[in-house]
């Protein structure tokens, strides 16, 4: 038996990966999906290559998959139903409070007769986020909202301080409502640490597998 996950690159799916495979899951794959247009994450941002650097680094293979928005349901059930002879019984999902996520993901994987996991679920924001970082995992924020952060909050790691900040200006803690993306650099899950090398304006860029590999 294996589970798969729901993959964006970012903490909370990261987390919720972590928090299974702690329960003593296999995760046998990463599912990512990316804009056929501009072959990145829809809502991060993150290159396609840069979800493939990750998943190198942590060791679980990647499937990646182009879609449209439209066409986004058709091609995870398509995708998924591929790996169900495999032995899939389930898909991991990292989302906290968004009911109407909740359903959808307990629609589609009841429709294709695995489970819907939910390790997040209705856990307080606050421990989610300081239980990531105390885990040891870093995650760099690569987009948020202009209302709400300046440009300087870009390409800062994800720190007490920046919760702190979410805390004083009653900004959701996890960024569930799209308040703020992130991508996790390293980790317990990492076999190797993501070294970011450039980035640019509207777009993360560029990283790189570090040399060194994490300590057992």
């Amino acid at each position: 038996m294996s589970y798969i996950a729901s993959w964006s690159g970012g903490k909370d799916s990261c987390f919720a990966c972590y928090e299974i495979m702690s329960r003593g899951y296999d995760i046998s794959c990463l599912v990512n999906f990316i804009s056929g247009e501009t072959k990145r994450v829809w809502s991060h941002g993150t290159e396609a290559k840069l979800i493939q650097l990750q998943a190198e680094a942590i060791g679980i293979p990647l499937l990646q998959i182009e879609a449209t928005r439209n066409g986004y349901e058709g091609r995870l059930k398509g995708a998924v139903r591929s790996l169900i002879p495999a032995g899939v019984e389930g898909m991991v999902f990292g989302d906290i409070h968004l009911q109407g996520h909740k359903e959808w993901a307990e629609r589609v994987c009841g429709e294709l007769g695995i489970e819907a996991i939910e390790p997040l679920w209705k856990k307080d924001p606050e421990e989610i986020l300081i239980g990531f970082m105390d885990a040891g995992f870093e995650a760099t924020i690569v987009s948020a909202k202009s209302d709400l952060f300046d440009e300087g909050w870009i390409g800062r790691e994800v720190n007490r301080e920046f919760l702190k900040y979410l805390k004083d200006n009653g900004i959701d803690i996890c960024g569930e409502n799209g308040e703020y993306h992130t991508f996790v650099t390293n980790g317990p899950l990492f076999k190797e640490k993501i070294k970011i090398t450039t980035a640019e304006r509207g777009a993360f860029a560029g990283a790189e597998r570090s040399t060194s590999t994490l300590e057992p």
